[in-house]
């Protein structure tokens, strides 16, 4: 055996079992040697050759495709037969392992081995991890491995796991027990264990103990000490109305009845009045409680108290008029709370054929859009549809299915039909006013419609993949969009290009939402992430990990301080935006979950899932909770669920909650579900 095999054996032990300080002293000897022609290393000298020959038979017996399958075998059985109190903990370690012993024999060019050794074990992990295991599925080469985003990152980056002391000194006296070297230098290399003293986390901790992710905590950690001004705009409504409350409610007493009574006249004709019979029953109570709260109204709310920042955007002007309507919305906003939840008007669309991708809500409900897979946006009037008569609702000759969708009517289209984008329309989003609205599409464009002209005017185009969402600022005018090419962008109506691009998602960006004063936006990712930006530097600072699936809608509360997030899986997490930490995950809806909404006064938060549910929680005494135990237990309350709203088989599309506290809702009527 030579020298230079010797040495390459030596390098690569160092290197896999992690040993970066030795092999870089041993690299550096090496070159000091190879520059000093007159001593050069001699491995001869030092050791004899059956030290040589014990080498390079570990070195063989190491890359055996065979001592991955045994290794991972016995991890996995000891695992298994482990006591119940830390069993939990240690099946953390086995996807992990599990991955990268499957990318390690495809790196050697085992092949045929690793699909073997993968499809031995994937059924351990399906359940969890069942969209990585697809796309590993797929890597079938070592030069896959290169090519693919999502194995590159995963073999750059080490995976964080949370462990009691007990459950680790246990792992590491198996390993050392069994004389698992091939499994120990898989942990060793590609896991960082977060070891925590005392007994080992609940079960229910499990959702936010792994994370597989490109950013290393540390880098993580690092982005999260930057400092965020998380309060609510200077002069916004809420600061407005919070002036002038005194007076308003002196006045209230004294003019209730009269205003009550023009409100009638004045809103019978939009949506909020003039809906079906139940509907205005609801308003009418929603109304009488608003009514009856006014003199119980909570001396401080959340909102109130928030700080107030200055904006890093220039704001756009509003018109008078629809400032006194904002605020005269939200004087008669009905206050709720865990004992007084809100009135929900649902808008299902029948007929559909699976065409419809996507539901939007304006803020008054007055407005319902649907994108389509066909390439068009449609919008309701719901105003006109309580119009109808009887008799316009027959006859139905030469309407396409999803034009029956609220109703028909016979001659006339019930909605608007917006035609424009070259293929399916993803995402929709009124602005403030209800006159502007945008649309996503698979043809990588954005485009601007205007509800009063019924006309295009702006095709925005930047993204190079198809955008899947897109939404308006709380102040309108200014826009972000969210692409499959993994970067999220900031526009503004009067600019065809765009002002700030977002990047370092790993993956497709999958929804955004903009911060209550602006100056921020949230980013949700398939690579399970979720960033918050600098709207005026265009940096990520923050880092929220914790979701196990792709990351598809977001919320932000009304005082800007909480984020709640909803994934693939079904879970939702609250975070605190100051600490970058989570509050509470909440558990119980059974799919996707497709859109959050929190009320106006943000004591409550909305649901809406692909289970067919609508689901209200509790955030009032998730986020005083953890203030007073979390130094005593270290663990924050879990979320309340107030309510369950099932449909009969109506997916959740999309949620809003009205100025004044009304919830609206939209799906699809679906029979397959």
């Amino acid at each position: 055996m030579d020298e230079e095999s010797v040495r390459k054996f030596v390098a690569a032990y160092l290197k896999k079992k992690g040993f970066k300080q030795t092999e870089n002293a041993f690299q550096e000897e090496l070159n000091k040697n190879t520059n000093n022609s007159s001593s050069p290393i001699s491995f001869n000298s030092q050791f004899d050759p059956d030290v040589a020959k014990h080498i390079l038979s570990f070195s063989e017996f190491e890359d055996g495709p065979a001592k991955y399958q045994d290794g991972y075998a016995k991890l996995r059985s000891w695992t298994y037969s482990s006591l119940d109190l830390y069993r939990h903990e240690l099946l953390r370690v086995l996807y992990p392992v599990f991955i990268h012993c499957f990318m390690d024999l495809v790196a050697k060019g085992h092949v045929q081995e690793a699909r073997t050794f993968f499809n031995s074990f994937r059924e351990d992990h399906e359940m969890m991890h069942l969209r990585d295991l697809q796309k590993l599925e797929g890597v079938l080469s070592p030069s896959h491995l290169q090519e693919m985003e999502f194995a590159h990152s995963l073999r750059q980056s080490k995976v964080n796991i949370k462990i009691c002391q007990y459950s680790y000194e246990l792992l590491l006296q198996f390993l050392h027990k069994s004389q698992s070297t091939t499994m120990l230098g898989i942990i060793n290399e590609h896991i960082n264990f977060q070891v925590s003293p005392g007994q080992p986390s609940s079960i229910s901790d499990d959702a936010e103990s792994v994370t597989l992710t490109g950013s290393s905590q540390d880098s993580a950690n690092q982005i999260n000490q930057k400092e965020i001004h998380w309060g609510l705009l200077e002069d916004s409504f809420e600061e407005r109305l919070e002036k002038a409350g005194g007076l308003l409610l002196e006045s209230e007493k004294a003019e209730g009845e009269t205003k009550e009574g023009d409100w009638d006249e004045n809103k019978k004709k939009s949506i909020e009045g003039a809906k079906q019979g139940s509907s205005i029953k609801k308003l009418k109570k929603d109304k009488a409680a608003g009514a009856t709260s006014k003199n119980a109204r909570p001396e401080a709310t959340p909102v109130a108290t928030a700080p107030r920042v200055k904006a890093e955007l220039t704001l756009p002007v509003i018109p008078t008029e629809v400032e006194q309507s904002i605020l005269e919305d939200l004087r008669n906003r009905v206050q709720l709370s865990s004992s007084a939840l809100p009135s929900v008007s649902f808008y299902t669309f029948i007929n559909t054929h699976n065409g419809l991708n996507c539901a939007s809500i304006s803020h008054d409900g007055s407005l319902v859009a649907g994108g389509f897979s066909d390439s068009s946006l449609k919008v309701w009037d719901m105003a006109k549809i309580g119009q109808q008569g009887v008799d316009s609702l027959q006859g139905e000759n030469g309407t396409t299915s999803s034009e029956q969708v609220l109703g028909s009517n016979g001659g006339k289209r019930p909605y608007t039909l917006f035609q424009g984008h070259s293929g399916p329309v993803y995402s929709a989003t009124f602005n403030p006013l209800g006159d502007f609205i945008l649309s996503s599409s698979a043809d990588s464009t954005v485009r601007l419609w205007s509800t009063k002209l019924n006309a295009n005017l702006v095709c925005y185009k930047g993204h190079n993949y198809p955008v899947w969402d897109v939404q308006f600022s709380p102040v309108g005018h200014y826009f972000a969009s969210a692409s499959h090419d993994r970067t999220a962008r900031i526009w503004s109506m009067d600019k065809i290009q765009p002002l700030r691009i977002m990047a370092g998602h790993l993956s497709d960006v999958d929804c955004v939402q903009w911060h209550a004063n602006c100056n921020y936006i949230a980013t949700g990712s398939s690579d399970k992430t979720v960033r918050l930006w600098d709207v005026q530097t265009g940096e990520c600072v923050r880092i929220f990990i914790g979701h196990r699936s792709m990351v598809l809608s977001l919320a932000m509360s009304p005082d800007g301080r909480y984020m709640a997030s909803g994934d693939e899986d079904g879970a939702i997490m609250m975070w605190d935006l100051s600490s970058g930490r989570c509050v509470t995950p909440l558990t119980g809806h059974t799919s996707c979950v497709w859109t959050l909404a929190f009320s106006g006064e943000g004591s409550l938060l909305a649901s809406g899932s692909a289970d067919c549910t609508v689901k209200l929680w509790d955030v009032t005494a998730s986020t005083k909770l953890p203030k007073t135990e979390e130094n005593k237990s270290g663990n924050t309350s879990r979320l309340r669920s107030l309510k369950t709203l099932p449909t009969k088989c109506t997916p959740v599309y999309s949620l809003r909650f009205s100025r004044r506290n009304l919830l609206f809702a939209a799906g699809v009527l679906s029979k397959t579900v």
